[in-house]
């Protein structure tokens, strides 16, 4: 009997995530991670012009005018991954979304299959609500082509071979269309600078803050509406915003107001270690999504014992429990969101108790690289077996 050890799964990842190298410390530990596990191809886009391939990333360089970045990356995909399978030979595909679903299914199509090796198995990833692309995200010109990408990711979650959630939302959205997740885990998180460092006490002055894109999904505009109505009644209170997107005019118009603008301050971007210690000079963190996934911002402000003042939507409840760790209000009720951000200013009782319950919560959230790793490991073990079984 050989003990040679049994040879590695080779998996391929497909997705228009963003690289540059070398890679940030937190990505190199999962891909890391990755690569010890299986065998590893990643087709991605990089943010260097002209670069190509860097070891096992194979790169679609940005493309000029970057209006049509996206639609060429979708476009050209298709023939990118039937190069792929027929290069590196996979046994798995792992995709981002639905929609890069959609174009490896079509490539796996264009591949052919070959006689000595079955077709390689699609597992797609479901973070949230897919249809939030077309309908709260970007350009308002994306409702034109809502019909089309609604129905592309939905067909893909149907004929995908696998599929992994990243919370309980999650599933319950691929179980509407019929099937069932084959994994329930978060992604990797890297977060050292929010579980590494002691804990600051709350601030003595009540200090809201929001983390996030300035996009219509994260309901930016109804947050600055709800601020327009909790400031006068808050002297002394500062609202600090950290994001950028398409709707920075709301954060601009905010910023202009005679009342509220004074009271408001704006970081476009802040790195991860000034994220954790933005967080620890505020007092709360506001998510008042209209949609959302799980809320990797969320784990970071319960990790540095900061209370979350969420929307009941999507996934946050399944991490900010009302009265517990936070508050929850109803989606879009701009006067709920106001009188509750106005409570959490005002209740220093209230603020320090959810503050105590917010850093355990955070626990069932983290995992290492490692852990990661395997959990994708025994998802595509899950889906290989099966689809093994049934041929």
């Amino acid at each position: 009997m050989s003990d040679a050890p049994a040879a590695k799964r080779r998996l391929l990842i497909a997705g228009r995530n963003r690289y540059r190298f070398p890679l940030t410390p937190s990505l190199q530990r999962k891909f890391d991670a990755l690569d010890r596990v299986f065998e590893v191809c990643v087709l991605a886009t990089g943010l260097e012009p002209g670069l190509t391939q860097h070891g096992y990333f194979h790169l679609v360089p940005p493309q000029r005018p970057r209006v049509l970045d996206g639609a060429l990356f979708y476009l050209l995909m298709p023939f990118r991954i039937a190069r792929l399978i027929r290069s590196f030979r996979p046994d798995a595909i792992h995709t981002q979304s639905a929609y890069e679903a959609g174009a490896v299914l079509v490539g796996r199509r264009l591949a052919g299959r070959a006689a000595d090796r079955p077709w390689p198995r699609v597992v797609v990833d479901v973070h949230g609500d897919w249809r939030t692309l077309s309908r709260m995200y970007g350009s308002p010109l994306r409702a034109l082509i809502r019909p089309l990408t609604d129905g592309w990711a939905e067909a893909a979650i149907r004929r995908a071979d696998g599929i992994r959630t990243v919370s309980g939302y999650g599933t319950r959205l691929v179980q509407r269309l019929g099937r069932e997740a084959d994994g329930e885990f978060p992604a990797f998180m890297d977060l050292g600078p929010f579980v590494d460092t002691p804990l600051a006490p709350l601030p003595a002055v009540a200090a809201p803050l929001y983390v996030g894109v300035l996009e219509i999904y994260k309901n930016i505009d109804g947050l600055a509406d709800a601020w327009r109505i909790a400031a006068p009644q808050l002297p002394g209170v500062t609202l600090h915003l950290v994001g950028d997107g398409t709707r920075r005019d709301i954060v601009e118009a905010l910023l202009g107001d005679p009342v509220a603008g004074p009271q408001t301050r704006w970081s476009p971007k802040l790195a991860p270690e000034q994220v954790a210690a933005a967080l620890d000079a505020a007092s709360f963190l506001l998510l008042p999504s209209r949609s959302e996934g799980m809320g990797r911002v969320i784990v970071e402000s319960l990790a540095r014992s900061r209370p979350v003042l969420g929307a009941r939507v999507g996934g946050i409840p399944e991490l900010v429990h009302d009265e517990e760790n936070g508050l929850l209000v109803e989606p879009g009720d701009t006067a709920e969101l106001a009188a509750r951000i106005i409570r959490l200013c005002s209740d220093r009782a209230l603020l320090e108790r959810l503050a105590a319950g917010s850093r355990a919560s955070a626990v069932p959230w983290l995992a290492t690289a490692d852990e990661y790793a395997q959990r994708m490991g025994a998802l595509v073990e899950r889906v290989l077996a099966r689809q093994t079984l049934s041929r």
